[in-house]
């Protein structure tokens, strides 16, 4: 099966598709019928991958972390998403939808974020390339993550909060879709994640898929084989996983690891964990697993990450789990939190939040000392220094 790319239709498997109001329409078929050609042609790639190299910083390390690795008696490597410009691995995608957009002669750019980390990605790219940027963002999440709404209204976005429901990441897709619809002419929607309605899945992993391009030549020039034994990366809707795995979602001998938000656990009804309480339904705009109701009303989910924070799960992985390709673990907030002063005390290098979900796994799973794991480091921590020091 080929793991990386959906059909004609959008789908990965059972997966996918494109679940649109009619109203909608227009947008997602402008997108659907010209996305590749644009991607694909010479004159994007030279702009976007010159960007990519003296803009973002492109190519990130990818670190040997010699403590960590002792510690836990295997061979760890970070890919360090987290030294990007804008500190997370969300400029990869926002850029590149960007510069996409520009050349559909939009002059709008909305998003919506959790974190904060794509919308200041994607306020960054607007202010570099001269378009208006609007964020949608839960209320609660604009408490939490202070720092990145700052680093917003500076780069001169304007930050709409999401009053409805749990005021967090699926209310802010909501409000960003009804822009849309509202917009539909002048408007590009930058979908931060693997989420949405086909081509947004495919488009986004599509430009995060530099990550495992990289860890490939990188793992090559350090160990001699360019595969490791696990690729480990967490998973909200799962940008950073998608780019991380997708390369080596088609090599068989490569073993692929998602974690997730377990919340304050599976079973506590204050969880993120998808894959584990998720039935098969439409969740903005795409099949896949979400967590909802019999009668298929949207459970609030809960993290202490905010990029995590989503009642859904990206088709790309609803397959990868599904058909077994990818194992996936529920990481609670205090395995999540323990795993990032870990890694501050051990390495010197804090992680975000949702980052930390995926160093947790090393304490859920045994390992072989010549095991090589790498690990997407998918975000830096300075936008959750309000939670760490709560915790300390």
């Amino acid at each position: 099966m080929n793991y990386k790319n959906p059909d004609e239709y959008g789908y990965y498997g059972e997966f996918g598709g494109a679940f649109i109001p009619e109203m909608l329409y227009p947008n997602v078929e402008e997108l659907q019928k010209n996305y590749l050609e644009i991607i694909d042609s010479e004159d994007f790639q030279r702009e976007y991958q010159d960007l990519l190299k003296n803009y973002v910083g492109r190519s990130t390390p990818l670190y040997f972390a010699k403590n960590l690795s002792e510690k836990y008696k295997t061979k760890i490597y970070l890919k360090r998403e987290d030294l990007n410009h804008t500190g997370a691995h969300k400029i990869n995608n926002a850029l590149g939808q960007v510069l996409l957009a520009k050349r559909l002669g939009k002059t709008r750019i909305i998003a919506e974020t959790g974190a904060g980390q794509h919308g200041v990605a994607t306020a960054t790219a607007c202010a570099l390339l001269g378009l208006e940027c609007i964020v949608y963002m839960g209320e609660i999440d604009i408490q939490r993550q202070a720092p990145n709404v700052a680093r917003m209204k500076m780069l001169g976005a304007k930050v709409v909060p999401a009053t409805s429901g749990s005021k967090t990441l699926k209310d802010a897709v909501n409000e960003a879709l009804r822009d849309w619809i509202n917009n539909p002419v002048t408007t590009h929607y930058v979908i931060g994640s693997v989420v949405g309605p086909h081509p947004f899945p495919d488009l986004v992993a599509r430009f995060q898929s530099i990550i495992s391009k990289e860890i490939k030549e990188q793992l090559l020039s350090q160990t001699g084989n360019e595969n490791p034994d696990y690729i480990i990366a967490c998973v909200g809707g799962g940008s950073n996983a998608a780019g991380a795995f997708y390369h080596f979602v088609n090599e068989k001998e490569v073993k692929i690891i998602a974690a997730e938000a377990g919340g304050f656990g599976v079973e506590s009804g204050k969880s993120a964990a998808t894959t584990f309480l998720g039935t098969l339904g439409v969740l903005h705009g795409s099949k896949s697993l979400v967590m909802q109701t019999e009668d298929g009303q949207v459970i609030e989910p809960h993290s202490i990450s905010a990029g995590l924070d989503y009642p859904g799960i990206g088709p790309f992985h609803a397959n990868l789990f599904k058909e077994k390709r990818a194992e996936f673990f529920s990481i609670n907030d205090d395995e999540a939190l323990q795993s990032a002063f870990e890694l501050t005390k051990l390495e010197g290098i804090i992680p975000a939040l949702e980052s930390a979900h995926a160093l947790a796994v090393l304490d859920k799973k045994e390992f072989n000392e010549n095991d090589i794991i790498v690990i997407c480091l998918s975000g830096r921590g300075d936008k959750d220094m309000e939670t760490y020091l709560k915790h300390l």
